[in-house]
């Protein structure tokens, strides 16, 4: 059984990237698709584990072999997904996260119309602000340009299967936590494991049958 492709987007400074970290420790059988980006790094991020970083050039030669799932031009820096990472881990029966903002979303759901999209809404523009603020990895207009963008990603709330309000950290792991273990729940994810339960009914159906006949008979 292939895994699923789980979509987690938000405003710049939603706290996705916090949420995703404590899913990734918590919930097992579930990988992290590292995206390829042309924005700066910043302090503390490591190369490989919270970005790609590459150059526009590379981030062009990338997108020109047709090996992204998705690529799009935020608040002025280039960010894409890796198709051949993203299904390597799939075709391992594991959930990758795609941690992607509503543009990328939106290109991947037009291709896997299947996949689990969340979007992570703050619970107010002014703690957005805060938290954006607080992080101090943007200059003035760079803030500016995030907090500018974030009144329309916020409305494009819609186009998403589920919301999770980013008030509090641990409620709001909780609450992505559950979606991801519930969504392995449905009929349609277990059908193997369903296939083999049903068998061992059967052949103690048949064992039972025969006990009974040879008994009773």
């Amino acid at each position: 059984m292939t895994g699923n492709v789980v979509i987690i987007t938000s405003p710049s400074g939603g706290g996705k990237g916090t949420l995703i970290k404590e899913v990734l420790k918590n919930v097992p059988n579930i990988g992290y698709s590292v995206s390829l980006t042309t924005r700066p790094q910043r302090p503390g991020e490591v190369d490989g584990v919270d970005y790609n970083f590459v150059s526009r050039a590379a981030f062009e030669d990338f997108k020109a072999r047709g090996e992204f799932l998705e690529f799009a031009e935020v608040h002025g820096n280039l960010y894409g997904t890796s198709l051949t990472v993203t299904e390597k881990l799939t075709a391992a029966g594991r959930d990758v996260i795609l941690e992607i903002d509503v543009q990328g979303a939106a290109e991947v759901l037009a291709k896997m119309p299947d996949a689990i999209s969340i979007f992570i809404l703050p619970p107010s523009f002014e703690a957005l602000a805060q938290r954006l603020t607080a992080r101090a990895t943007e200059g003035p207009a760079e803030l500016a340009l995030r907090l500018r963008n974030s009144f329309d990603e916020v409305n494009r709330y819609t186009e998403f299967k589920y919301v999770v309000v980013n008030d509090n950290l641990t409620a709001a792991v909780k609450r992505l936590q559950s979606i991801i273990v519930g969504q392995r729940q449905l009929r349609t994810r277990q059908t193997v494991s369903i296939r083999d339960i049903l068998n061992s009914f059967d052949m103690a159906k048949k064992a039972y049958v025969q006990d009974s006949s040879k008994k009773y008979g």
